[in-house]
């Protein structure tokens, strides 16, 4: 039996009806053509299907769409604002912390927690731990953790701090 889920996407209310058993992933790619959400293991393990619920990290590829009824999603999407690149965005591209990509979206989101709860660090092991959950096959972890750092310090210095 379908339901109806409502749930607030980048800002957006978004509507649709689902069965229960439908992923967020394939709801947000297939319903809502937020294309940024990536599948990559689809077992929760590499986080490249890494949004924001409610604030807080989620592999969307272990998350029902119905659990995200009546929710606040945030996507890669949702980062720019007016054609202008989120700082932590800026800061991936300034650092060459992405290669193919894939993983992009899921380092990007997973990094932005990190530093909404914690705007001081600047510790590259800690920054590390917190992003162990992320996998990449192309870039050896180091620019990604340097653009982290960067974007810490442009959010920190006036940049955006909320996408």
């Amino acid at each position: 039996m379908s339901r109806q889920v409502k749930m607030v996407v980048n800002g957006r209310e978004l509507e649709g009806t689902v069965e229960p058993r439908r992923l967020l992933a394939d709801f947000l790619r297939e319903d809502a053509s937020l294309y940024g959400t990536h599948l990559g293991c689809e077992h929760g393990v590499c986080g490249a299907c890494t949004v924001l619920v409610d604030g807080e990290p989620v592999r969307s590829c272990l998350m029902l769409a119905v659990q995200a009824d009546a929710t606040e999603i945030t996507t890669v999407e949702g980062l720019a604002e007016d054609g202008e690149l989120h700082p932590l965005q800026q800061a991936f591209s300034d650092n060459h912390a992405l290669q193919c990509g894939f993983c992009t979206p899921g380092f990007l989101l997973t990094s932005l927690y990190l530093l909404r709860e914690r705007p001081e660090i600047d510790d590259e092991a800690e920054i590390r731990e917190a992003l162990s959950g992320n996998l990449c096959r192309c870039t050896g972890y180091q620019n990604i953790v340097d653009a982290v750092r960067d974007a810490g310090g442009r959010m920190r210095d006036g940049g955006r701090k909320e996408s």
